[in-house]
């Protein structure tokens, strides 16, 4: 039976991102970002066996199709990157594009493209209870703050799972607090020290 860490790729991200803005900071460059820096720092203690990213998967969008190269090309070099570092990247689901009617600061109405990730959660969900079932998680680590993921965290604790839910200080998700058997708040500092640990190994 395996400890494993199931990490909503664009959730975490999103995440980190809050953090390096919250102090006036650009996002870091993802692709040399020290992830396993991090992890290891948050989960010293607990013997982990595999650790899984997913993504949606992203796609061109007519009305953006210089973003949309843009993000392609950074996704390819991250998963790249993770799998260097002995992570498994999944891709599931897909982000897309629609636009959505907004109401503007002077009155108005106007539309706006907005992009949306469908499919993430779903299967972290379907991988977590799979194993489950299949006898082969003693202990699941969630990197999400996506509340649907309680009813499938709820199975895996009626089959005896242990379930950790790995959120960050500055955002914590009760819900998934509430759920799970324990919680790991990642802090602030260490989001910021992992960018410095980079820096370093790159000089």
């Amino acid at each position: 039976m395996q400890n494993s860490v199931f990490i909503d790729g664009e959730n975490f991200r999103k995440s980190i991102s809050f953090v390096f803005q919250s102090v006036g900071k650009p996002n870091p460059i993802w692709h040399t970002y020290d992830f396993s820096g991090l992890l290891n720092k948050v989960l010293a203690g607990t013997d982990i066996n595999q650790i899984i990213f997913y993504f949606a998967k992203l796609e061109m969008h007519p009305e953006t199709q210089e973003k949309s190269k843009q993000l392609i090309e950074e996704r390819r070099f991250l998963k790249t990157y993770l799998e260097k570092k002995g992570y498994t990247v999944t891709i599931a689901g897909r982000v897309r594009g629609h636009m959505e009617i907004t109401e503007g600061i002077l009155g108005g109405r106007r539309e706006v493209l907005t992009f949306k990730e469908k499919g993430v959660d779903v299967k972290i969900a379907v991988d977590m209870v799979t194993k489950a079932c299949d006898g082969k998680l003693k202990q699941a680590i969630i990197g999400s703050s996506d509340s649907d993921l309680q009813p499938a965290i709820q199975e895996l604790r009626k089959r005896n799972v242990i379930c950790i839910y790995l959120g960050f200080e500055n955002a914590p998700n009760k819900g998934l607090t509430a759920t799970t058997n324990r919680t790991i708040l990642i802090r602030n500092s260490e989001v910021l020290e992992s960018e410095k640990e980079t820096t370093k190994k790159q000089q």
